[in-house]
């Protein structure tokens, strides 16, 4: 392949252009002094089937203006989905509250970034759901470790399905919040579910554009493509009678001095104190190989300028991934649409950067359209 090209799974720019950095094999960080044992599953509760761990075992401190707990809920294709509830301390114990879905960066876990997003969403009033997708954390489905622009939007409206259940929870005044790849899919579910009333896609990759496309689209050509798609075929070959699929790599333990800097935005994340996590993609040996083969062909933003709900989107002026969001916004259409570049905001900054992340103007957002 002639043109640098990325085949993006989020946390891992993995290379598949012979012109491209070559990265060292991500692997696993154990042994590698990254893993923090204080991070490891202690205690466990088994709910709805799923066994979930009962210890903080967050990124992130815990709000004493917050309550906390595990729930279990399923979508569509009788996947159970594991999730940390929030609700704000102060609620009045009758009363019906805004809800909200928070999900992503794609590739982490709710303990890393969408827990961070939902328990300060919890401590402005709204009763707030950070959950794992399929295949994911602590999320069922077998065939681990994969990803679809199907799945990306059936967990968002699964999670709906959750909250508009609640008795807690007033059934319209529903939104969703996704980060990175998961802001994309909050956008394309928001163009399905009708029950969702507010959409925030904060640092948004759209990832089957970045699949299809390489960063900046540099690899948008039908060669490029088909040399992915042979390479993404004869894997699946070779993954049917192996005893582990192949796996695609996470965020990689050392990065070359040449890295792009987006890389050593991640490393600076999913490697190390401030983000790793044991049940991250990103943080360990990321999606399955194969993963990518339907972002290939579905362009989950397609139908994008028929939503009639709000939407907001956040990027970071100096974000690798703003050009995704900046696209994303000029396909919307609508008074009720937002978007907010967040100065000297690198892609990751919008991760768990709350001197740079706009909350206020996020929950003022949902505040106007929640009602």
């Amino acid at each position: 392949m002639s043109q640098l090209r990325f085949s993006l799974l989020a946390a891992a720019a993995m290379t598949l252009s012979v012109n491209a950095v070559e990265l060292p094999h991500q692997g696993s960080p154990a042994g590698e002094g990254i893993v923090d044992p204080s991070m490891a599953p202690g205690h466990t509760q088994v709910i709805e089937g799923l066994t979930l761990t009962t210890d903080w075992d967050k990124v992130f401190a815990q709000s004493d203006k917050v309550e906390h707990s595990k729930v279990v809920f399923h979508n569509r294709f009788g996947i159970k989905l594991a999730a940390d509830l929030y609700l704000p301390k102060s609620r009045d114990a009758n009363a019906k509250l805004p809800a909200i879905a928070v999900s992503g960066p794609f590739g982490a876990v709710k303990e890393q970034v969408s827990g961070q997003y939902a328990q300060k969403l919890a401590e402005q009033g709204f009763i707030a759901l950070a959950f794992d997708p399929s295949f994911t954390g602590e999320s069922g489905g077998e065939g681990r470790f994969m990803a679809s622009p199907d799945f990306g939007s059936e967990d968002f409206s699964a999670a709906i399905d959750y909250l508009a259940n609640r008795a807690d929870v007033n059934p319209d005044a529903l939104g969703i919040l996704g980060i990175c790849g998961w802001g994309g899919f909050a956008v394309n579910t928001a163009a399905i579910d009708t029950r969702i009333k507010a959409t925030v896609a904060a640092t948004m990759y759209d990832m089957t554009r970045v699949t299809a496309k390489g960063y900046d689209d540099a690899a948008d050509t039908k060669e490029a493509r088909n040399a992915y798609r042979k390479a993404l075929s004869e894997q699946r070959t070779l993954d049917y009678n192996a005893p582990l699929p192949k796996r695609a790599g996470g965020v990689p333990a050392e990065l070359p001095d040449d890295a792009p800097q987006f890389m050593k935005d991640y490393h600076d994340f999913y490697k190390t104190e401030r983000g790793y996590h044991p049940r991250s993609l990103g943080s360990n040996d990321g999606w399955l190989f194969t993963s990518n083969s339907t972002l290939l062909n579905a362009p989950v933003l397609h139908y994008a300028n028929e939503i009639e709900s709000a939407v907001l989107i956040v990027h970071g002026a100096n974000a690798h991934s703003r050009y995704m969001g900046e696209t994303a916004f000029k396909q919307l259409v609508g008074d009720n649409k937002k978007l907010i570049i967040v100065p000297n905001a690198r892609h990751t900054d919008l991760y768990d950067d709350f001197t740079k992340i706009p909350m206020d103007e996020i929950v003022d957002f949902y505040r106007t359209y929640l009602k």
